[in-house]
């Protein structure tokens, strides 16, 4: 597994241990840490190495049965700030895994692709089978998904000719304990943590947007049991978004992150980020149709993740 002691990764990672695989890490610790790994390292092979190494991404895949490519820049922050960095991680890291698994004869390859990729859906809740376009190239929000595009065509196509099982997900909104600081929940949460009630005892959160803005969030728990769904179940070249389709308007989310932290929230509309999505929210019709249950409800996920956030801040 590529990115394995990320966010996603090492959830993912103790899951296959649990179930009795062995399993390679391949990670350089950008973004990922090793420690998330700490309690399961007698079970796997933790190899430190850049995924834009071809030469240690085939060292890594010899003798594998199957791959999963997690490792990306991911962050809304680092998509504005390191958009060449994103396309690099995301484009020459597919294309030397690729490469990887022709040369090793592996024969099943997992691709994590995004929920970037839908930008103002035509329908919302939103299925895999929308046109995929990006809106503007001069905007470096869309470097991630860019990349991710540009990443399902090579897996894809690949998969046509000469890998004999490709998959594809395209995991919606994942929160949960430990997930990083670029994303809307850990960053709610962490500024409602160093925010002091007002006379009224409100507090006052500033936000992008005017919070009528939309996501569906998933529980790490429940995007792994997906994961694990379509890795056992999933059709070759098939694609299926992980999600929940509990939509939420981001006000809403702040509002329930206060009260996961016995505060009462005023939201303070502020400027929206250029590029940002109005509403999202995924079809997870074809992955039910796989057995797949989301069951973590977005009041139990964020009283976990604001819990572990207050106790480690």
């Amino acid at each position: 597994m590529t990115g394995g002691s990320g966010f996603i990764g090492s959830a993912l990672v103790h899951r296959l241990v649990v179930e009795g695989h062995r399993v390679r890490v391949l990670d350089n610790g950008s973004r990922g840490d090793a420690s998330r790994l700490t309690d399961i390292a007698g079970s796997i092979e933790l190899v430190t190495a850049d995924i834009r190494d071809a030469l240690a991404v085939r060292k890594a895949v010899d003798g594998v049965d199957s791959v999963i490519h997690l490792a990306a820049v991911n962050g809304t922050e680092n998509f504005y700030k390191y958009p060449e960095l994103v396309l690099d991680v995301g484009v020459r890291g597919m294309l030397n895994v690729i490469d990887a698994v022709r040369d090793a004869g592996t024969s099943e390859l997992m691709f994590a692709s995004s929920s970037e990729v839908y930008h103002n859906a035509p329908r919302v809740p939103t299925d895999e089978d929308v046109p995929l376009t990006i809106p503007d190239p001069h905007n470096p929000r869309y470097s991630y998904a860019g990349s991710k595009l540009i990443s399902e065509l090579l897996v894809l196509n690949a998969g046509r000719t000469s890998i004999p099982r490709v998959l594809v997900f395209r995991p919606h909104n994942v929160y949960g304990p430990d997930m990083g600081r670029e994303h809307v929940i850990p960053q709610l949460t962490l500024r409602l943590c160093g925010l002091a009630p007002e006379r009224d005892g409100t507090v006052r959160l500033s936000i992008q947007g005017d919070g009528t803005e939309t996501r569906a969030f998933v529980y790490v728990d429940d995007l792994v049991d997906g994961i694990i769904c379509v890795l056992k179940k999933g059709t070759h070249l098939g694609i299926y978004n992980i999600g929940t389709q509990d939509e939420i308007a981001i006000a809403t989310l702040a509002q329930l992150i206060g009260a996961a932290m016995g505060l009462q929230i005023e939201v303070v509309p502020g400027p929206a980020a250029l590029g940002g999505t109005p509403r999202r929210c995924p079809d997870i019709s074809r992955v039910q149709a796989l057995g797949y249950r989301p069951r973590v409800s977005l009041t139990d996920g964020l009283a976990r993740t604001v819990e572990w956030y207050r106790a480690t801040t």
